[in-house]
C-alpha cells in the first residue's frame, strides 16, 4: 500500500514538471517565430499566402485576362511552285546521280549547270510521243565502272525507277546492285534493259515479268539464282541473255513458247533434257546456246524443226545417244557445236551436207565417243570444218584410248524413245545430186549470241 501511494505521488510530480516546463518552451517558440517575422520586415506573422510568395515565388493573384483575339485575317497560301517539264525533272536525278557515285573515268564530267541535259555524256534525248516535249529517251553507262561513293555498289533505286520517258536502259560493267524498280513496269515506251555484268543478286527479277514493251533482256554475268519463272517464255521477247549466273532447274515444259531469236542459258546450272517443247520456237528462234550447263538424257528430234536456226550449242554438258536425223533439216544452221557430251553412234551424212556448214561454218563433234564418219564427212575434216578429236574414231589422231571407248560401251544407256532419232521431219535433201553442186559462196555470219560470252557490251 504504501509502495503504491509512493508511484502515485511520484507520477504526479512529473506530469507537474512537463506542463510547467511545455508552457515555457511554447512561449520560447513564440519569441522566435516573432524574431524571424522582424528579420523578414513584418510587423505581424504573415498569412500562408504571404509565405508562400516570399519562399517559394508562388502567387496567390488571378490570372491576367487573356488578350481579345486578333481581327487580321490569315494570310495567303504560298503560291505552288511551277512545274518543271519532262527534261528539268530527269535533269534533277540524273545531277542527283552524279553527285552519289564515282566515276573513275570522268565521264559525267560535263555533267553540270552549264550544259544542256540533252548534251550530258551517256544521254539521248527525244521527243515524247503524242507532246512536244523533249524528254531523256535513253541512259548508256556500258562500261563506264561506275561505282558507289565508297567505292562500292549503286542502288538501281533512284535512277532507273525515276525517269519514266525511258526507252532503254543500258549500263553493262558497272557496280549497280539491288531489286529492279517496280515503277519500270509503268513505262510506256521502255523496250531494253541491260544490266549484265554487274552485281545483282538473289533470284530472277520478277519485275520484268510485268514490263509489258520490253524486248531486249541482258542479265548476264551476274549472281542471279534459283530458277527462272515459265513466264518469261511467254513474254514477247527478241533477246533473252541470262547466261554466266547460277541458276538452277529444269527448263520448263513451255520453253518452246518464247518468241525470242536469240537465246544464251549458257554457264549456268540448268538440269535434265532440252526441252521437247523447242521445236516449237521454229518461226523466231535463230540462236540458241545451252553450253556449260548439266544438261543429260537425249536430244529431242523436235530440234529439227528449228528451221531458221543459224547456231545451236550444247557443248559442255552431259548430253548422250546418236545425232537425231531430223538434224538434217536444219537448212540455216552455221555453227553446230555438240562438243564435250557423251554422243556416240555415226556422224551423219545428212549433217555434214548443211550448206550452211559447208561454206566455212562450225561442226564441233570433240570430246565424245563417236566411232564412224559417213563419206561426205571426211570433206569437211580435210577443211578443217569439222572437229573430231577425242573420239573413237579407229584410223584418225587425237582419239581416246581403246580401253576408255571399249568402258563407255559397256555403259551405254539407251534413249527413252530410240525410234525418234531417225524420224525426218522435213523432206530429206542428202544424197540427192543437187547436194554433189558447188556449195553457195554466202558465208557464214557471226553469231551474235557469241558475242554475249564476253562479260562486256555487245555492240560499239
Amino acid at each position: 500500500m504504501r509502495k503504491t501511494k509512493s508511484l502515485s505521488f511520484s507520477f504526479l510530480a512529473i506530469t507537474c514538471f512537463f506542463l510547467l516546463h511545455s508552457q515555457s518552451i511554447i512561449q520560447a517558440l513564440e519569441h522566435i517565430a516573432t524574431s524571424e517575422y522582424e528579420a523578414l520586415g513584418l510587423a505581424t506573422e504573415p498569412k500562408r499566402e504571404t509565405l508562400e510568395i516570399i519562399i517559394g515565388g508562388g502567387g496567390g493573384g488571378s490570372a491576367p485576362a487573356p488578350s481579345p483575339e486578333s481581327s487580321c485575317p490569315p494570310p495567303p497560301p504560298p503560291p505552288c511552285p511551277p512545274t518543271l517539264s519532262r527534261l528539268d525533272r530527269a535533269r534533277r536525278v540524273l545531277l542527283k546521280f552524279k553527285s552519289n557515285i564515282y566515276d573513275p573515268t570522268g565521264y559525267t564530267s560535263n555533267w553540270n549547270e552549264n550544259t544542256d541535259t540533252c548534251n550530258f555524256h551517256g544521254i539521248l534525248c527525244g521527243i515524247f510521243p503524242n507532246t512536244n516535249d523533249r524528254a531523256v529517251a535513253g541512259l548508256d553507262f556500258n562500261q563506264k565502272k561506275f561505282q558507289g561513293k565508297n567505292c562500292d555498289t549503286i542502288p538501281l533505286k533512284g535512277i532507273l525507277d525515276q525517269i519514266e520517258e525511258l526507252t532503254f536502259f543500258h549500263v553493262n560493267s558497272n557496280s549497280f546492285y539491288g531489286s529492279i524498280p517496280k515503277e519500270i513496269t509503268n513505262y510506256k515506251y521502255f523496250y531494253e534493259l541491260d544490266l549484265s555484268n554487274n552485281k545483282l543478286v538473289g533470284e530472277f527479277p520478277k519485275e520484268v515479268l510485268d514490263s509489258k514493251q520490253l524486248v531486249f533482256l541482258d542479265l548476264r554475268f551476274n549472281q542471279l539464282t534459283g530458277s527462272v519463272p515459265s513466264q518469261l517464255f511467254k513474254k514477247d521477247l527478241d533477246v533473252i541473255f541470262i547466261n554466266n549466273n547460277k541458276f538452277s532447274q529444269c527448263l520448263p515444259e513451255n520453253f518452246g513458247s518464247t518468241p525470242a531469236r536469240y537465246l544464251t542459258f549458257a554457264h549456268n546450272n540448268f538440269v535434265g533434257e532440252i526441252p521437247r517443247s523447242i521445236g516449237n520456237a521454229n518461226k523466231t528462234l535463230t540462236e540458241v546456246l545451252f553450253l556449260g550447263n548439266k544438261f543429260e538424257g537425249c536430244l529431242p528430234y523436235e530440234i529439227g524443226y528449228l528451221k531458221k536456226a543459224t547456231v545451236f550449242d550444247v557443248s559442255q554438258n552431259s548430253l548422250t545417244g546418236p545425232i537425231p536425223a531430223s538434224f538434217g533439216c536444219l537448212e540455216k544452221i552455221q555453227f553446230l557445236n555438240l562438243a564435250h557430251n557423251k554422243f556416240y553412234g555415226t556422224v551423219p551424212e545428212s549433217v555434214c551436207v548443211l550448206s550452211g556448214i559447208k561454206n566455212n561454218g562450225n561442226l564441233s563433234l570433240a570430246g565424245n565417243y563417236f566411232t564412224k564418219l559417213e563419206p561426205a564427212c571426211w570433206s569437211l575434216l580435210k577443211s578443217k570444218i569439222l572437229d573430231v578429236s577425242n573420239n573413237c574414231i579407229p584410223g584418225l589422231p587425237n582419239q581416246r584410248s581403246k580401253q576408255e571407248c571399249y568402258e563407255f560401251q559397256c555403259k551405254i544407256k539407251p534413249c527413252s524413245n530410240p525410234q525418234s532419232l531417225s524420224y525426218v521431219p522435213c523432206k530429206p535433201h542428202w544424197g540427192n545430186k543437187q547436194n554433189n553442186a558447188p556449195a553457195s559462196q554466202e558465208m557464214a555470219t557471226e553469231p551474235v549470241t557469241y558475242k554475249s560470252l564476253n562479260p562486256h557490251r555487245l555492240r560499239p
